[in-house]
């Protein structure tokens, strides 16, 4: 149950920092900075998965957190525009 909690908590920072770093309004609502932080730290791990000098790392993954967050913010603008669509 940790890890679920766990996994929602770095969703929520990376789709937060995701959006600090956005410009403009995002009239986006917390769920879905959530759901898309939570997708971006999925990307992040993804991406970062296949080089061995990033898997083990002590402290904080700094390399991971950043590509999870410009993943968040790709995620976050694609559904802006795709809502603004509609």
């Amino acid at each position: 149950m940790g890890g679920f909690f766990s996994t929602l908590f770095s969703g929520l920072i990376v789709g937060a920092l995701a959006r600090l770093f956005l410009r403009g309004k995002q009239d986006i609502s917390l769920l879905w900075t959530i759901v898309l932080g939570v997708v971006g730290s999925f990307l992040g791990w993804v991406i970062t998965s296949p080089f061995p000098s990033l898997q083990n790392t002590e402290g904080v993954d700094w390399i991971r957190l950043i590509i999870s967050v410009i993943a968040a913010m790709v995620l976050i603008s694609g559904f802006i525009g795709w809502r603004s669509r509609k």
